[in-house]
């Protein structure tokens, strides 16, 4: 492939996603493939009309980094590209390794840069080489499909975030052929002596078992990267086909079972697969899937399951699966008096309590002016009197009538006006501190921090 036609496949792929004065920006490592992206853009930038500007991230990893960033800033500065240099801290703490701490602090300095596309330097070797690591680590289609030319990222709750679109524009082109590019040119560039080191699995691929793949198969990089295309295809088709189902199925944070059942396995599973990334999370492999899926299908109807997963809760109730993030502890009692506050907020308690003036109705003001008030979770055995001429009855069991989940009634706050339960949220004021006809009174309304 000629220095033509990698312009070519770059114009070709830029045309699909741009428009004209839109920002472009390189991740420009300094290494080969980057320095050839960045000439390839400049070539383009006047011709196709975008802006473009380069930004490097120093990990400070290698004792050469402080090396790469000055050769970053001195090639941007002859070729006239603005430069930002990011330094960050890479801690492996999270377990993920060296080299995957250093991806995710990289990326999340990234997605945070003011552009509309960063533009990153991976090619065709290094499609085939994430497909064939996915599929040592047994991914499914989705994993298979590799990196995609275009990524728009996703906030936790499905939607577009202001994040800037990740594109790929080299993606078809050949490692040997982006070398050949640069030598043709003139280009010089950075050898990170780390890509040598045959103890990162990636790496070991590329040195040790893709070249003798392909002297026994010739093509055989392109073809798996090509299938890595496909099976991206087919992981579009499968989120399609889940979005469908989630228009009928699914409901906020919430999965109808009844519907969930009458899916086949395979596209029941998907549909969770779906739902718990739509939600921020990432999917469990296969046989934990699968696992959690018989549990939310078979589970008898009164029976409150819980099945952890990422840091959340699935939980069925009735008829219902949902999504509930976990409470660390419980909270203790907030003592405090009100002193006509339109809202009190009370981080402890995990949310803010409203005080709507009106008449004839809520809490008696005289009540909450006058007293020590005190908000505290249930504790087990509280009991209200809704109505004057009404009996007694347990909080308990006038939560089981309102059809609320076992989890969200522990966590409802309850109002104690002197140490003598007033309000209980989603429940109602007691009979005895209600506002009498024609009195000033006071509506309660619980807000839960987001």
């Amino acid at each position: 492939m000629d220095a033509g036609r990698i312009e070519s496949r770059v114009a070709q792929v830029l045309l699909r996603h741009i428009t004209a004065g839109q920002r472009l920006t390189v991740a420009l490592s300094g290494g080969l493939d980057s320095v050839v992206l960045l000439h390839v853009l400049k070539q383009l930038a006047s011709p196709l009309d975008f802006r473009l500007t380069a930004h490097h991230v120093n990990h400070g990893i290698s004792p050469r980094a402080d090396e790469w960033a000055d050769y970053c800033f001195r090639l941007c500065e002859a070729w006239g590209v603005q430069l930002t240099i990011a330094v960050v801290d890479v801690s492996c703490s999270s377990g993920a390794g060296l080299e995957g701490a250093a991806r995710a602090a990289r990326y999340g300095v990234l997605g945070e840069v003011d552009t509309d596309f960063v533009v990153l330097a991976q090619h065709q070797d290094d499609q085939a080489e994430t497909l064939l690591l996915q599929l040592f680590r047994g991914a499914g289609v989705l994993g298979l499909g590799g990196m995609p030319e275009a990524r728009v990222q996703q906030s936790a709750g499905g939607g577009t975030s202001s994040s800037p679109i990740y594109l790929r524009p080299l993606l078809d082109v050949p490692r040997q052929a982006i070398r050949d590019y640069a030598t043709s040119h003139g280009l010089q560039w950075i050898d990170d002596d780390s890509n040598a080191d045959r103890r990162f699995a990636r790496n070991f691929l590329r040195h040790e078992i893709l070249p003798v793949i392909d002297q026994r198969f010739p093509g055989a990089v392109a073809n798996v990267a090509h299938a890595a295309a496909h099976c991206a295809e087919a992981s579009e088709l499968l989120n399609d086909l889940a979005a469908l189902d989630a228009g009928a199925i699914v409901e906020g944070s919430g999965i109808d079972i009844e519907r969930l059942a009458e899916l086949a396995p395979a596209r029941a599973k998907n549909l969770l697969r779906f739902f718990l990334r739509r939600h921020g999370l990432r999917p469990p492999d296969q046989r934990r899937l699968t696992e959690m899926l018989r549990q939310l299908l078979t589970a008898r109807r009164d029976r409150q399951l819980c099945l952890a997963h990422e840091g959340t809760e699935l939980r069925r109730f009735r008829n219902r699966v949902c999504l509930v993030k976990p409470r660390s502890r419980r909270i203790g009692a907030v003592r405090f008096r009100w002193q006509g506050e339109p809202v009190l907020v009370f981080p402890e308690s995990g949310g803010s309590l409203r005080f709507e003036m009106t008449r004839g109705d809520g809490v008696d003001v005289g009540c909450l002016r006058d007293s020590l008030l005190t908000l505290r979770e249930r504790r087990g055995g509280e009991r209200m009197k809704l109505f004057s001429d009404g009996p007694s009855r347990t909080l308990k069991n006038l939560l089981q009538e309102s059809s609320m989940p076992p989890w969200e009634r522990q966590r409802l706050p309850l109002l104690y006006v002197s140490e003598r339960l007033a309000w209980a949220a989603s429940v109602g004021v007691h009979a005895d501190f209600r506002a009498a006809p024609d009195a000033a009174g006071v509506i309660l309304l619980w807000e839960p921090m987001a």
